[in-house]
């Protein structure tokens, strides 16, 4: 019984997708076109935290030992370094290296360096850290000062800020943009559906005299809305598959990102947390927007 009851409320829920095919057209279109916006601005919002991301990894501490530490101290100073709470990675500079970056630098004045090596060797041994999180910046720092063995430290620390300003700000954006096309979306499919539940009025004042439950009439244009949102889900999902994939491509063989370096992240990096969005998104607010529609017609 409980079976056939549960056939016949979706079996309701889709004829009327069918039935009302100008209601379910224009919801459809106005859902689809707030969706592909939804999915430009998620699609981007992620390249830019990717491309942070890369930056971030790149944005490295440098703590320089004491010039009268021995061997010894200087390993033991990088395990300590290792050990603090936030630090990624910690990569060790010698005298000798950080004399050809000096050299790599002064290419085309490399003479300016000559005397230098072995024993004159002016240049410290140091360590360049990165972080898990540029938000433990200044804690990292403050630990490895009380560190002993070290002689300073250098950082970007201004650049590390921006970075972080920047990361907060594109999250705090994409979240406003989510929320008011979520909104929009409801109350274009509430004023929609009530379309089709003030057409049927007649039908439901009806149902309600004979006895039937609220639920039992809400249940098939719960359907209908959760139905329309799927659809409109799926059809953005592909049209954004196949622009973002285009585009990606003529913007990665452009000379301008070569250039720079700045990858793309790949739809199919993207996919299972876009088709889980969408889909929520989508069966949420079809179904939102059918009860609000439905209000009305069943009070009491």
């Amino acid at each position: 019984m409980k079976y056939n009851i549960l056939g016949y409320l979706i079996g309701e829920g889709f004829s009327n997708v069918f039935k009302n095919k100008k209601s379910t057209g224009a919801s459809l279109m106005i859902m689809w076109a707030t969706m592909i916006i939804f999915g430009v601005f998620l699609i981007l919002s992620e390249n830019i935290n990717h491309f942070v991301q890369e930056v971030e990894s790149e944005q490295g501490i440098q703590v320089f030992a004491k010039d009268e530490a021995t061997d010894e101290q200087i390993k033991q100073l990088g395990e300590e370094i290792t050990r603090i709470e936030g630090v990624n990675t910690v990569e060790y500079v010698s005298k000798e290296e950080a004399l050809d970056q000096m050299r790599e630098k002064f290419a085309e004045n490399e003479d300016l360096l000559e005397g230098y090596e072995g024993e004159n060797n002016i240049f410290t041994a140091s360590y360049v850290v990165t972080l898990t999180d540029l938000n433990l910046n200044t804690q990292v720092q403050e630990q490895i000062k009380q560190l002993a063995n070290v002689k300073k430290i250098t950082n970007a620390n201004d650049v590390i800020a921006t970075l972080i300003d920047f990361a907060n700000g594109v999250k705090i954006i994409t979240g406003v943009i989510l929320l008011l096309l979520v909104i929009i979306s409801i109350f274009i499919i509430a004023n929609t559906i009530k379309l089709t539940v003030h057409a049927r009025r007649k039908e439901i004042s009806i149902m309600k005299y004979v006895g039937a439950t609220n639920g039992f009439i809400r249940w098939p244009f719960i359907v209908e809305g959760m139905i329309i949102g799927i659809i409109a889900s799926v059809i953005s999902i592909i049209v954004i598959a196949i622009a973002y994939n285009f585009i990606a491509q003529q913007m990665v063989n452009s000379h301008f990102m070569r250039t720079v370096g700045i990858s793309l992240v790949g739809f199919s990096e993207m996919f299972s947390s876009i088709i889980f969005v969408y889909m929520l998104l989508g069966v949420g607010i079809g179904a939102v927007g059918s009860i609000i529609s439905m209000r009305k017609y069943l009070k009491v």
